[in-house]
């Protein structure tokens, strides 16, 4: 790991990471085969990868250069960002608490198992609201303090104008490895990995996939995007698609089971319900209105979220359903 005074960022992860073509999945959509590539930020290699790692360098270099002990940071019970977080702490010596929202189930499954398995401790919110998490995490942070301890806050999904910064980053290394770069399709959830990227590439080349992870997910992105850019960033600029919430975060819908079983026997690749597998199906609803059209490059970025499908019982039932031969169903 490395850290400079001056960026104070932390090395966690393996860049760049690779894009790769995906011409039967693009077929699939209706978009030609050499329109659609995937950009693997599920390949960034700490505590099994996802995009959280860019945000993280960024956030826990700032930890250590305040002189942390343990990391506190927010998110739902199946929260990739805890998982990674857990992870970075492993990496850099730093103990780990995790705020999660809801009540500890039985059996733990999913990021779960990984978060214990990487040290990290759980405190359950039980039915305090997601907006609540944040003074619940503060609360914890003080009585850490005053033991002796020196907690940093870490924000929900990693995402703040400094965490925004490893997604331009990602940006930077999209412009050269696809110098055609027309549209770059991301899950939008916290709002610093649209925003990094929007930062980087500007409001009209990236798309965004809403998770219903955020109430006002444009507003967070266009302050993420302009503190990181130095320009305005109006949210109307945006592109934003709000269609592939269904009933809330981690309800699983028809067309997103739809995208994970395409991109599964398409590719070959592992989406997640919530995020990659929304950011699918909002690309293929792009297609469809003529949002995304044939004859232009388009990247999908694989955020990662992989363990977060083994802790998602609906999508478990359906892919169980699928190895028996029938048809998932769509509700």
């Amino acid at each position: 790991m490395t850290q400079t005074r001056k960026d104070r960022r932390v090395s966690l992860g393996s860049w760049p990471t690779p894009v790769e073509p995906a011409p039967r999945l693009a077929r699939a959509l209706g978009l030609n085969a050499d329109d659609l590539w995937v950009k693997r930020d599920d390949l960034t290699g700490l505590g099994g990868g996802g995009n959280k790692v860019r945000k993280l360098e960024w956030t826990c270099g700032q930890a250590l250069a305040e002189g942390a002990t343990v990391l506190v940071t927010t998110g739902a019970a199946q929260s990739n960002h805890a998982r990674l977080t857990a992870a970075a702490g492993a990496r850099l010596g730093l103990d780990v608490v995790l705020v999660l929202a809801g009540d500890p189930p039985s059996p733990a499954a999913g990021n779960l198992v990984l978060d214990g398995l990487l040290g990290a401790t759980a405190v359950w919110a039980g039915g305090l609201p997601g907006s609540e998490l944040l003074a619940k995490a503060a609360e914890l942070a003080e009585q850490l303090r005053r033991r002796g301890d020196v907690p940093a806050l870490i924000p929900f999904g990693g995402s703040s104008v400094l965490g925004a910064r490893g997604y331009a980053e990602c940006g930077r290394e999209l412009r050269a490895q696809v110098p055609a770069l027309r549209t770059v399709v991301t899950a939008l959830g916290s709002g610093g990995t649209m925003a990094g990227l929007v930062a980087e590439l500007g409001a009209e080349r990236v798309l965004g996939v809403d998770c219903g992870a955020a109430p006002d997910p444009g507003r967070t992105v266009a302050r993420f995007a302009a503190g990181v850019s130095g320009r305005p960033c109006p949210p109307e600029d945006l592109r934003i698609r709000h269609d592939q919430i269904g009933e809330g975060y981690s309800h699983l819908t028809g067309p997103v089971m739809d995208a994970l079983v395409l991109a599964a026997r398409t590719e070959g690749l592992v989406l997640d319900p919530v995020y990659t597998g929304r950011a699918l199906a909002g690309l293929a609803a792009a297609v469809r209105d003529g949002d995304v059209v044939p004859g232009e490059r388009t990247v999908l970025l694989h955020s990662g979220g992989l363990p977060g499908l083994f802790g998602h019982p609906a999508a478990l039932r359906q892919a169980e359903a699928a190895l028996y031969g029938e048809r998932p169903s769509r509700s």
